[in-house]
């Protein structure tokens, strides 16, 4: 198993100069769109129980407590499988790598449609969030082995639409599935959708230039005096990627809480249905397409490569996304799409940003997995115990009077606001490195 998904070895250059060059674009181009692509059908597999969480619990199959463990089940495997899968992503296969873990995660998802018990789906969603973690490592490094320097950023920001473009595919295709079939069948079509995924990653995706008879594009790959375990452990004794980590937590409480619980806060606090209110998070799906492929252009080109000043600008419009989406009144369903326009703007540059790019930037390529690891085990931890305070202070702050259930989000508010604006703060404190 170890040798299956041990790095490729280098092959021979054969080519000539000019024949590298041509044969290098092609293969740089499949790596980018298939990573792209890959990533994104990975989120449909991970979104897919956010959709049919109402339908569960109006059926009495599940209570929001329970889902939201079972979310944090994800979450928690995610986390600790960012940290190692991240590190081992450094040594690995990518193209092998990635593939399997799409495969693992769709076959999780087809389970959980033949499925109801809460056992069972935490353990199957537990499965899913390991393998979750196997996608964003490989194609961060697929872009350090494939990408030069000046190139990265702005590469590694469009890479990042990819869970926008999953997001918004599971927020109203799989919300239409579910609308006319049933709430099984939203995981039945994530799983489809994730099957035809690994395939193409198989297909398409590569492992190093090396391996493809080309030399190495960024010159830390030439280094012969640090090995990758040198450099990784350089990453773990840097505290400007620790704060980073720490910043991108609160970030992801943020973000999670209204892809998880967004559509719900939607039906239940607005009294949308099903259909609109996944179409209002898929706006900010849709939005963050946008933020996302822009942040690391507009860095690159406007800030000469410096983050600091754009993450500070988007960290505060996802604050005040997050304020005008919880806090403004019902019946204006132009300002609840303002408010996901404008968090998807900002929630989409802040995961290139926080959620990698920065902590990239400042530790050598070899040690990008790590990197990733170490934002991606914070990230995600921060996460899961966001899907289970949620679901413990949704539940346990409604109340039901003759027969109408009444809920009251005002700590929720609070807790995901507030988790915005300490994102912010930390961000700053990194502000001469990035």
């Amino acid at each position: 198993m170890i040798k299956y998904f041990k790095k490729s070895a280098p092959v021979s250059i054969t080519k000539s100069e000019e024949d590298q060059k041509l044969y290098y674009k092609k293969l740089k181009w499949q790596v980018f769109i298939s990573a792209t692509l890959g990533y994104g059908l990975y989120y449909v597999c991970r979104l897919s129980l956010n959709v049919v969480k109402k339908p569960i619990v109006d059926a009495g199959i599940l209570t929001e407590s329970e889902l939201g463990i079972i979310g944090s089940t994800l979450f928690f495997a995610y986390a600790i499988g960012k940290l190692t899968n991240g590190f081992l992503a450094d040594h690995s296969n990518i193209k092998r790598f990635m593939a399997i873990g799409l495969l693992i995660s769709a076959l999780a998802n087809l389970i959980m449609g033949f499925t109801s018990t809460f056992l069972f789906f935490a353990i199957c969603w537990g499965i899913n969030g390991w393998v979750q973690s196997m996608g964003a490592p490989a194609s961060v490094v697929s872009l350090s082995r494939w990408y030069k320097d000046s190139e990265r950023g702005s590469f590694y920001g469009f890479w990042s639409t990819s869970h926008n473009i999953g997001e918004a595919l599971t927020y109203i295709l799989t919300a239409v599935v579910v609308s006319y079939f049933g709430w099984q069948w939203g995981f039945k079509a994530a799983a489809i959708v994730g099957l035809l995924g690994a395939l193409m990653v198989s297909i398409f995706f590569h492992d190093t230039p090396e391996s493809k008879g080309l030399p190495p594009v960024n010159k830390d790959f030439d280094k012969k005096k640090t090995s990758t375990w040198e450099e990784q452990r350089g990453v773990l004794k840097n505290p400007y990627v620790w704060l980073l980590a720490l910043s991108s937590a609160f970030m992801y409480i943020s973000r999670y809480a209204v892809n998880s619980w967004g559509p719900y806060y939607f039906e239940a606090a607005k009294g949308y249905t099903l259909t609109q209110a996944n179409s209002l998070v898929a706006i900010s799906a849709v939005c963050g397409i946008l933020g996302t492929a822009s942040s690391g252009f507009v860095s690159d080109k406007f800030f000469k490569g410096r983050r600091n000043i754009p993450a500070l600008l988007f960290g505060l419009m996802n604050v005040f996304a997050l304020a005008l989406f919880l806090l403004g009144p019902k019946n204006m369903w132009w300002l609840d799409a303002t408010s996901m326009v404008i968090f998807g703007l900002g929630i989409g540059a802040l995961i290139c940003y926080l959620g990698g790019l920065m902590a990239v930037d400042i530790v050598s390529k070899k040690a990008s997995g790590a990197a990733l690891g170490i934002v991606g085990i914070m990230s995600y931890a921060a996460a899961g115990i966001q899907d289970i305070a949620s679901g413990y202070l949704i539940e346990n702050n409604k109340t039901i009077v003759n027969g109408v259930t009444i809920y009251n989000f005002d700590t929720i508010s609070i807790f995901w606001i507030g988790a915005a604006t300490l994102s912010v703060l930390l961000a700053l404190l990194v502000w001469k490195k990035t």
